[in-house]
């Protein structure tokens, strides 16, 4: 059966904010960059298991891979680092902002300029409402939009060629724990004696890294960079029911209206080639 591009996406932004709002649950028990670890080396673990994608490494994709498993690895560790210090719907709004641009690049139409005007304007007021916080926490949170948009150039390019697939990514993941074991390893060494939180860094794991990537790459294969890019625009709006449901951060009204225009904006689009 064969799902239309979208219904992927949506699973993956889910899933984008659903695990990492359990993983803040986990940072009484193990540091930001521990979990971040935890949660690569169990998506690793399944991808090992599940698709033995080493057959998929060759000297036309390995460039690629490395750089998808390096952004990976870094984007993790800052946004679990920004999401310590900061609301999760501040650091998912800060998120999209890098991506405005890759989504007003592939814009021709004016329904999808309007449509990208309206999901901005929504995604402002999720921001605006929630610049609280540390410091610090502002500035992993701006790394991890910067690792975000790149991380849409590269899955993407990889989804549409011989690098990508499901395959590609679970290469990318072993190459991102290369980057993330000397900066997690120590952080997450006290948790291999703790049975509670090794289950819940699993569990991140599989809701934060396995589903919603394989997800991406579903959804990049069928989609056109800028057409994803807009659809980020549904993260923030996520990250906010999320942060309410999990995290018990009640949104102000002002945030539902954000909410509100971020869903009309993509639902105005129209795929463009």
């Amino acid at each position: 059966m064969s799902f239309p591009p979208w219904s992927y996406f949506v699973g993956s932004a889910v899933f984008h904010y659903l695990g990492p709002s359990f993983a803040v649950l986990l940072f009484s028990r193990v540091g930001p960059l521990g979990v971040a670890g935890l949660r690569i080396w169990s998506a690793v673990l399944v991808f090992l298991l599940w698709r033995r994608p080493w057959r998929t490494l060759n000297r036309d994709t390995w460039r690629t891979i490395v750089l998808w498993g390096a952004v990976l690895a870094l984007m993790n560790s800052s946004f679990y680092m920004a999401i310590e210090r900061l609301p999760l719907a501040t650091v998912a709004a800060i998120e999209f902002l890098p991506v405005i641009g890759l989504a007003a690049v592939g814009m021709r139409t004016r329904r999808n300029l309007t449509a990208l005007a309206a999901a901005v304007v929504g995604v402002y007021l999720l921001t605006d409402v929630r610049l609280e916080g540390e410091p610090l926490g502002f500035v992993f949170a701006f790394a991890n939009a910067a690792l975000f948009a790149l991380y849409v150039v590269v899955a993407h390019r990889a989804a549409q060629s011989d690098a990508g697939g499901i395959d590609g990514l679970a290469m990318a993941m072993v190459v991102a724990t290369v980057f993330v074991l000397p900066i997690g390893g120590v952080q997450a060494v006290p948790v291999l004696t703790d049975p509670v939180a090794l289950a819940a860094g699993i569990g991140v794991g599989i809701s934060s890294s396995v589903i919603p990537y394989v997800c991406d790459q579903l959804a990049m294969a069928r989609l056109s960079r800028a057409t994803y890019a807009l659809m980020v625009a549904l993260l923030p709006a996520t990250a906010t029911v999320v942060g309410l449901v999990v995290l018990q951060q009640v949104p102000v009204p002002a945030e539902l209206a954000g909410i509100g225009l971020v869903i009309a904006g993509v639902s105005l689009h129209r795929g463009e080639r």
